[in-house]
C-alpha cells in the first residue's frame, strides 16, 4: 500500500465538476492501492476555501467521508508540528509556499511520503512527486 499526502488542492478538486482536474483526482482516490494522509491543517484550509454559503455543505460532506474513510487518516494540530512548519517557513524566504504546506511537507518527511494528491507545484519545489497534472 502506498501513502500518499492529499493536500487542499485534491480536495477542491475532489468536489468541483467543473475542475480540469476534477477527474484525475478522483482516479487517485479510486486507486485501491493509495491511502492518504492530511492534517487538520489542510482540512481548516479546505473549510476556509469552501466558506460560502453554497459551498459549505461540499466541505461537511468532504470531512465527514475522510473522517468515516479507512483509506484516510488525519495527523492531528500540535503545538510542536505547528512550530516546525513555521521553522521551515522562515528558512524558506525564497519560495512562496504557505505555512499550511510547510506543515505538510514536515509531515511528509517524518512518514517518508514522496507523492502528493495535488497539483500544487510547490510540492514539486519541495522535492515531492505531484499526482495531478
Amino acid at each position: 500500500m502506498k501513502t500518499v499526502f492529499a493536500d487542499t488542492f485534491f480536495f477542491l478538486a475532489a468536489v468541483n465538476r467543473s475542475d480540469p482536474l476534477h477527474r484525475e483526482a478522483l482516479r487517485v482516490y479510486a486507486r485501491a492501492d493509495h491511502e492518504f494522509v492530511t492534517t487538520t491543517w489542510v482540512l481548516t484550509e479546505l473549510a476556509d476555501a469552501l466558506a460560502n454559503r453554497e459551498e459549505r455543505s461540499a466541505f461537511v460532506r468532504s470531512l465527514r467521508l475522510v473522517q468515516r474513510d479507512p483509506k484516510f487518516r488525519i495527523v492531528p494540530a500540535t503545538q510542536r508540528l505547528f512550530e516546525r512548519g513555521v521553522e521551515l517557513y522562515a528558512q524558506r524566504p525564497d519560495k512562496d509556499w504557505s505555512l499550511t504546506d510547510c506543515i505538510s511537507f514536515v509531515v511528509m518527511g517524518d512518514e517518508k511520503m514522496t507523492d502528493a494528491a495535488t497539483g500544487d507545484r510547490h510540492f514539486e519545489q519541495a522535492g515531492f512527486t505531484i499526482l495531478l497534472k
